[in-house]
């Protein structure tokens, strides 16, 4: 991809046993960004889920906005995420496993897939997990921004750990709120805004839509009226991405 940002709008689609996403991608014209090989937005209502399903080749984050979320796998893992939490769970060379919103309640939040490079796509299944309390929020008002919270998920601070170069949080922008960022060098990424609206550099984005470029370019995040935006940046492994349904090789 081009340095010149694209602005993409994530397509409602159903998925799991009745569950709504808004999927950035895989979707026509926008099948993944090198790491990067699934975004969606998701709203699980009660009675809806991921029962148990098998997965390989690649990571997978699932971060929550509100609810819980109950985690089984053929590891012998289970485990429940609360609101603000996170959990990883590293496929390999293979994993079957289930997500199911806890207690009945509704849930939301993102899934992100990320690619494992070839000469990994064949380790040993991993899981991990990190309550809210562990992913640190960071009250934003210096010379980098102002109005501002993030909490780091992965990379710079963030708990959460990948076999891909990634830096992923969760930035609040209040009411005239900014932030400014520059991705690593040689990364590739996006912003998603998940509720309402903002100003990344020249470009106006309400929710549901996403910015994506190449770094290092500085980003420069403006809200008039507050915004919830998920950033995601990582190192391409610049090599063909094969995705079959669950399955990335």
């Amino acid at each position: 991809m081009s340095e010149t940002p694209i602005v993409s709008e994530a397509v409602e689609t159903m998925e799991g046993d009745k569950v709504i996403v808004k999927r950035l991608f895989p979707v026509a014209g926008l099948r993944n960004q090198d790491p990067f090989v699934l975004w969606d937005h998701f709203e699980i209502s009660s009675g809806s889920g991921f029962p148990p399903h098998p997965h390989r080749g690649f990571e997978a984050i699932t971060y929550l906005f509100t609810g819980t979320m109950e985690h089984e796998d053929n590891l012998g893992n289970k485990s429940t995420v609360g609101q603000g939490g996170a959990q990883r769970f590293t496929a390999g060379r293979g994993i079957v496993h289930s997500e199911m919103p806890g207690d009945k309640e509704s849930a939301s939040g993102i899934q992100l897939w990320i690619n494992l490079p070839k000469r990994l796509k064949q380790i040993d299944a991993d899981y991990q997990a990190a309550s809210s309390d562990e992913i640190v929020s960071q009250a934003i008002t210096d010379t980098i921004g102002n109005n501002a919270t993030r909490r780091s998920i992965v990379g710079e601070g963030g708990p959460i750990k990948l076999l891909t170069p990634v830096v992923y949080f969760d930035l609040s922008l209040g009411k005239n709120g900014s932030y400014q960022w520059t991705p690593p060098e040689g990364s590739s990424g996006l912003v998603y805004i998940v509720e309402g609206s903002s100003v990344i550099n020249s470009e106006s984005l309400k929710n549901g839509y996403a910015y994506r470029i190449t770094g290092p370019n500085k980003l420069n995040f403006n809200s008039e009226d507050g915004a919830r935006l998920m950033v995601a940046f990582g190192i391409p492994h610049g090599e063909p991405i094969i995705q079959r349904g669950t399955y990335v090789d």
